[in-house]
Parts: C-alpha cells; structure tokens; sequence
C-alpha cells in the first residue's frame, strides 16, 4: 500500500507499507555489496537512518555460500539489516559485462525466496544509443517478463522497471503497459549513462515521458542516481526513491559528494565539512590515513551528505519551496542548468499537480523562474479568464512594492478624481490588473528590482498581447502628474471604476473560471473588511455568506451558498468531486472524502484548488480543499481526496 502524505506538485512525502515496515519516501537506498561491506549496516540503520537498502541477487545467487544462507535463514538474516531491503536482478551485470546466466523466473523466484522486501523483473537495460526499433523489441521483451514475474512474486512487491532509452514515446508506452501489470514499485532503468555523461536534460525527457504512463499511486524509483546534486530535481519530477553505489566507487577514487558537485581529495586543499565523519580530521589528517581507513571516512561522508540532502528535499516538499531549492542545485553545473531549462519544455505536464498556491514566498532566482508552472498559469488564465471592467482609461503602472493597489493608493485616488479609469501594473509576471495585487504569485513573488533581458522581452510580449485585446477607447503609462492634466483633455465619463468589487469578481473568475464572479455576486454585495488591514475578508450576497478572501494567498474559501451557485452556475463536472453514495453521509457531517469513495471529478481540478463534493445526483454534498487530481483520485486505494471543511446538511 503506498498513501500520500504531502506534497509539493509531483514532488512527495509518501509511506510505502512492506514485509520490514513502513518506508516513508523520499527515499535513498544505499547500494550494498553483499561480498563487500563497505559501512556496516547497524550503522547505516542507526546512526546514518537508512530505513531501506538495495543489493544485488544475482551477485548473492552466482555464490554458493551467500546463496545457501540466504536461502536458510532469509535475506535480512544473512545480512543482518532490520530495515526494508530491496534487490536487483542483474540487469545492470548484463549491462556492465554483458548476459547474464540467469533467467527471468529463476531470479525473481530467487528474490521471493530469500525474503526481499521489493524484488526485481529481469529487464532489459536499453541503452542511449539504441536504435528506436532495437528498443521497441527491448521494451516488449522487458513487459513480457514483467507479466511473468506478477504471478510468481508471492508477497514479495515487485518492481516492474519502466525502459527505452531516450525515445519518449517508447518510454510512455513501456510505463502504460506497465500501470496494467500487478507491480508494486517503479523503477525508470536505463538512466545511468546519461547521468555518468552529464545529460541532465535527456534524463529530464526520460522521466517526464515515464510518469506519463505510471500509475501514480505507485511508487518510482530512480535507478542508479545516488549523487546529492540531482535529488531535488528528481523529487521534483516526482521520483520518490533513489539509489547507487557512488557514494563507495567516489570513496575509493578519493571523492567527497556534496549538493553542489564532486571534489577530489587530490585537489582540495582543506577540508571544511563538519559532518560526524570528517569532524575532527584536518585535510593533512585524512591524506596521511591508510587506504582502507580513508575510504571508509569518505564513504560515511557522502552517505551523510546524500541523506541530509533527501532531508533537505523533504523540508522543501513540506515548506513549498521545493522549485527555489531545484534552481539554486541547478545552478551549481551547467549541465544541471540545462535540465533546470528543459523544465520549461514540460510546463503543460508540470502544471497539472501544480498546487493553487504555496505558502511560502515565490523567490526570483533568474530567468527561468518565469517558466514555472504557477507563473505560466497566472498568464494564461489572464488571458483566458480575466475581464476587463468597464471604464474609460487604462492607467499602466510600473512595478513598484507590493501590493500594488496599496502602494499606488494615491495615484489612483487623483485618477478617479478626474476621469473613470482602471489600472494595471507591468510586472514581470504578465499584465496585472490592480485587483489582482493580492492573488498568488503576484503578491507573493519577490524579485528583482533590475531586470535581466528575458524578463523585459517577456513583459513586452505580454503587454503588446494585452494591447491587441483591451477594450478600453483610451490607455496610458503613468508619468506622473502630467498625467492627470492629459486625462482631463481627454476623458468625459465619470468615474465608475470600484476596486472593491472588481476584486472579488476578477479573482472569482480567475480561481473557478469565467463567468464565476457574476454568478456569485448575482445580488446584493455587501463586503465586510479587516479592521486593521482594510482588506476583504468576506463577501455576503443577500444577506448570505459566499465567500471568505483568505488572507494568505489573496483566493476565496468557499461557503456552502457560494458552493450551490457555482453548482447551478456551472454544468457537471466543473469544479465536482462526486463520492458514491455509501461517502454521502459522512461528508454531510464534514468527514474527509477518501480517494476509494471517488467515482469521479473534473479533470481541470489541481491540488489546493476548492471543491464542490456532489453525490450521483449532483446534489451538493460537502465543500473543501482537493489534495489530488482527477487521475490520482482514481488510481490511490486509500488516502485523502479532498479535505472536507464544510458537509451540506440539508
């Protein structure tokens, strides 16, 4: 059983439940040479908090007395590991020195034998440089096996490893096929050459295509990538575990791992780690060690530095800063830096599990940060679902602090004291209407004060786009009071421009789609406002309460009578979660909704956005926060859908 616990997009914080207990993931494993024992695993276990480990069976079966003890006493006994093990099959030797003598059945029969907790098809490793069709055949060979070790694994959970090599539609076909066989884990195999040759960006490709395909309520593992510096961007690619054995070949070659990169001890001159295993030891101390001795401090060093940096990505999947952490990793290889852009390429797929918004700050940290997926939603829903208010003048203001309104209070006041004018502010993140200045990313981005070439040819395009498509007979950049002296020649209608109402209505349309905030403002509006910050806090329509501003990200929370105009408002599935019926009662009584009593929702829902639940009648049921996607809600067995605030109880 695998459930989800938080997330940041793709990126999460999941249990999965095995024979040897709970694996909370993200999660390294170590690669662990039963012949060859470079940590002991007491060690691992305890004081460097490796909860799983990987080995090899087929390493263990080609040797006689490994194979005997694993067979009598079981796999954890012979290794003396309490923790989750996983196995490989020895695909990767086959890759490395060629066939195996080893079939399929054989050896995952052998891995359910010894007691593996996650046990491995006997794939076939396709390589970078494959022909499209040699890979077809290799993909096709690799789900035949994959079948075949579903019926043989027992209560083993099996890994059914997604292949071929760097065509993206092979891969998306391998993971579908895949997402219908009984297996447990995900591995995506065949990446270690583009990681050993720094092609970040293929590898980009290559995960994107293979969650595509997978079922997400199933793990994925990301084969062979064991260095800190691509943890964060394979978490953010939704990658939940991650293992190899470099943190003991880099030993031996004398390299310390750390998040940025590699260093070699032969071209360091100090040492200034202070992890428990280099505490204590000056650069003089660790050149002057034994060979043996020296390799095993350098290990433990790049087994703590890997797990405080898994650590790492998981604070950032829980704090929301996770794509802040991603571009500062990025930025430490130029290689890295062009995975960081490919992101880009995938914004549409990205988008899909981007939440409605975060609660941390949207940090600038360069040009690509504008091809995030929360910026690129903000733009295009502009453009889809913004209108314009009715008024005379367009004023465009230049970015200033934020919020815009606040800080552009009296400019404003002098404008609407001469002439009936709305008002936009240029920003870097696309044309932003001055009712918006408080809806997520815009309020909430911190950026830059000078702007680096693409962002001004960004703004420019955005800005000319907006010139194609406003209505307004007369528009202006505000220069000052000069400005005011040329609207009064120009403008003759009186002012009509209510920022108050404006705001409620454009980010009702913004949030739940055109058309929203006049079904919800149908009426009469009465807004209540903060005391102390003067801001919209709820909005009551005839005397009924619809909505409450969140004060936090500047979008509504739903009340129940602005639930049932939205409902009449818009034609199923819009904005739906529909429960079966044996669900209705208990989320009548504002219970969670359970992704097992989903029969279906609007496939346009996102992660944080609100929800209408509705029974098979449609009948609104309960409102609350989705925490999945229409495809996730189908595919987990157990976990929360939507996190119910409020049950209908009429």
């Amino acid at each position: 059983m695998f459930e989800l616990l938080r997330r940041d997009g793709l990126a999460r914080i999941c249990k999965l439940d095995t024979p040897h207990g709970i694996l909370e993931t993200p999660a390294l494993l170590p690669v662990i040479n039963p012949r060859n024992i470079t940590v002991p695993l007491n060690e691992l276990y305890d004081d460097l908090g490796f909860k799983a480990i990987i080995t090899n069976s087929y390493i263990i079966r080609n040797n006689p007395e490994l194979k005997e003890q694993a067979l009598s006493t079981g796999l954890h006994e012979m290794l003396g590991y309490k923790g989750v093990i996983m196995t490989d099959s020895g695909t990767f030797q086959s890759h490395m020195y060629g066939e195996v003598d080893v079939k399929n059945d054989d050896i995952v029969s052998f891995q359910r034998d010894i007691g593996s907790d996650i046990g491995t098809v006997l794939d076939i490793f396709t390589e970078p440089d494959w022909s499209e069709a040699r890979t077809s055949e290799a993909v096709d060979v690799t789900l035949a096996r994959t079948e075949e070790a579903a019926r043989l694994k027992g209560d083993m959970l099996l890994a059914g490893v997604v292949q071929g090599s760097i065509f993206p539609e092979l891969r998306e076909r391998c993971a579908r096929s895949l997402a219908s066989i009984d297996a447990d884990v995900h591995p995506i195999g065949g990446v270690v050459p583009l990681m050993e040759q720094y092609r970040f960006d293929d590898l980009v490709d290559v995960i994107v295509a293979s969650k595509k395909g997978l079922n997400p309520s199933r793990p994925v593992h990301l084969f062979g990538a064991g260095h800190p510096m691509v943890f964060a961007l394979a978490a953010l690619l939704g990658c939940d575990m991650f293992d190899s054995a470099s943190y003991a070949k880099f030993a031996r070659d004398g390299r310390f791992m750390f998040p940025e990169g590699t260093s070699s001890l032969s071209d360091m001159k100090v040492i200034s780690c202070h992890c428990p295993a280099c505490n204590g030891h000056s650069y003089e101390d660790i050149v002057a060690m034994r060979p043996a001795e020296r390799i095993a401090l350098i290990a433990r060093h790049n087994l703590w530095v890997s797990q405080e940096e898994v650590q790492r990505v998981k604070r950032a999947i829980l704090e929301g800063d996770l794509w802040e952490l991603v571009e500062r990793r990025c930025r430490g290889h130029p290689a890295l830096l062009d995975a960081l852009r490919r992101l880009g390429d995938h914004e549409e797929f990205l988008e899909l599990t981007e939440p409605l918004s975060r609660d941390n700050s949207l940090f600038y940290t360069g040009p690509e940060t504008l091809r995030r997926p929360a910026i690129r939603r903000y733009a295009r829903r502009f453009f889809e679902r913004y209108e314009y208010p009715d008024t005379e003048v367009m004023i465009v203001f230049d970015e200033t602090s934020k919020p815009y309104g606040r800080c552009r209070q009296q400019e404003m006041r002098d404008v609407l004291a001469e002439c009936d004018s709305h008002f936009f502010v240029e920003s870097v993140l696309g044309p932003v209407p001055i009712e918006l200045d408080e809806m997520y990313p815009i309020a909430q981005s911190v950026l830059p004060e000078r702007r680096d070439k693409e962002a001004v040819e960004g703004v420019k395009e955005m800005m000319e786009r907006m010139s194609h498509e406003h209505p307004y007979a007369i528009a202006v950049g505000w220069d000052g009071p000069q400005t005011l002296d040329t609207l009064s020649l120009m403008c003759v209608n009186k002012p009509s421009f209510d920022v108050d109402l404006a705001r409620v209505k454009a980010v009702a349309d913004m949030q739940f789609g055109r058309g929203a905030g006049g079904a919800l403002l149908d009426g009469r509006v009465e807004l209540k406002k903060s005391e102390n910050t003067g801001k919209i806090r709820n909005v009551l329509v005839n005397g009924e309460h619809v909505l409450s501003m969140r004060a936090n990200d500047g979008f509504f929370t739903l009340k129940i009578a602005g639930a049932e105009r939205l409902r009449k408002a818009f034609p199923a599935p819009r904005l739906r979660v529909r429960v079966k019926d044996d669900s209705v009662p208990f989320n009548r009584e504002g219970k969670n909704v359970f992704c097992t009593f989903v029969e279906d929702c609007d496939p346009e829902i996102r992660p944080m956005d609100e929800v209408l639940v509705v029974d098979s009648s449609d009948e609104l049921v309960a409102i609350g926060r989705a925490v999945l996607t229409r495809d996730e809600m189908g595919a987990f067995r157990t976990g929360v859908a939507v996190k119910v605030r409020d049950g209908n109880k009429k």
